[in-house]
């Protein structure tokens, strides 16, 4: 019975503790879309960034070092 005394005030804590550290993740948006990710891998389809779909260095996007 002695080891209750121990026992059960570190597992109320490690319980606390990962309450704790459940509720912030959600709130911080960590598991708001679970389904999008994965679909994103099997998409084809190219991403434009800010550049217009260009690309940022000069073999994706067909100028050679001599047009500089």
């Amino acid at each position: 019975m002695e080891v209750l005394v121990i026992v059960l005030p570190i597992a109320l804590l490690m319980g606390a503790g990962s309450l704790w550290v459940f509720v912030r993740c959600v709130r911080s948006g960590q598991y708001d879309d679970l389904d999008t990710p994965p679909l994103r891998v099997l998409s084809d389809e190219k991403r434009v960034g800010s550049d217009g779909g260009r690309g940022s260095d000069e073999q994706s996007s067909g100028r050679g070092c001599s047009e500089r």
